[in-house]
């Protein structure tokens, strides 16, 4: 098969790296060949496949070297569990420079040094937060990755945020092959949660790929520093992810996304009884900062 290049977005903070790691654990447990490519300064989008509380990053290794140039492949690039190649790009120390453009260095590195190779599967970028900078915009804007998935949840913020990477694909679509390939629902058991996000995919023109419920095996095997998968493979939890890598794995249906208002998203969720007076004010704020 050929080579499929997949950036996972999503709110700072909604489960995206713990989510991701759960997925590729599955994928590779179908015998799939699948790298990692953590865009994060906190360098956390691959402890669970290491075991490790944080892998050394390209970044900080050219650092030390003296330039990216003095750094071999084999330097940045780690197997874990099920052969899963994992690179963290890594950035600055925070209050000092642009860890944007950590993501470009790495991105291009792994290029010229061969890591993407004719064995892999899939890639998949773990991304901070949201598109908003240029450097973590890199994987969708130079047409790195086609199918971007966005994490997401029932609370208002994190659709607020789907929303906005929502508008940075139809950026980059335009004038490449990106495509948005559904919704994650990683549920926080906010009321009728399923419902809202299905609804919410189908005004932006995709779908809610798979609902994760909430479970708390999840953070039982992040504290011992695996995914579900590895750390108890009967677990119903572990059959969710195995759900999502089958539903990633068949996924054709890449579209350009048509995000909606301020005022739509706040229609949605009143029409879900879901907001409140505190909410409504949060709404007004940010429409007025867009604006």
């Amino acid at each position: 098969m050929a080579l499929r290049q997949c950036a996972i977005y999503g709110k700072g903070g909604i489960g995206k790296s713990t989510t991701t790691q759960n997925l590729v654990a599955a994928i590779a447990e179908q015998g799939k060949k699948v790298m990692i490519v953590g865009c994060d300064p906190k360098a956390d989008s691959t402890r669970l496949i290491l075991h490790s509380k944080a892998q050394t990053t390209i970044m900080s290794l050219a650092a030390e070297a003296g330039s990216v140039e003095d750094l071999e492949l084999e330097d940045v690039l780690k197997a874990g569990y099920g052969g899963i190649k994992c690179v963290e790009s890594g950035g600055p120390e925070p209050g000092v420079g642009c860890a944007g453009r950590g993501v470009i260095t790495a991105i291009n590195f792994l290029e010229e040094e061969g890591a993407y190779d004719d064995e892999l599967d899939f890639v998949f970028y773990d991304v901070l937060g949201d598109v908003v900078c240029g450097g973590f915009a890199m994987p969708i804007r130079e047409n790195k990755a086609q199918e971007i998935y966005i994490v997401c949840s029932g609370e208002m913020m994190a659709m607020y945020a789907a929303n906005n990477i929502a508008k940075g694909i139809v950026k980059y679509a335009t004038s490449g092959s990106v495509r948005l390939a559904g919704l994650i629902c990683n549920s926080r058991n906010t009321a009728r949660e399923d419902e809202l996000i299905m609804e919410l995919a189908s005004k932006m023109n995709t779908t809610m790929i798979h609902f994760v419920p909430r479970d708390n095996i999840v953070q039982r095997a992040e504290i011992r520093r695996m995914t579900v998968i590895e750390y108890d493979t009967t677990a119903n939890q572990a059959d969710e992810y195995r759900a999502l890598a089958n539903k990633i794995i068949n996924n054709t249906d890449f579209r350009i996304p048509t995000p909606i208002t301020m005022d739509e998203l706040e229609d949605l969720l009143m029409n879900f009884g879901l907001m409140d007076e505190e909410d409504e004010s949060i709404v007004g704020l940010t429409a007025a900062a867009e604006a």
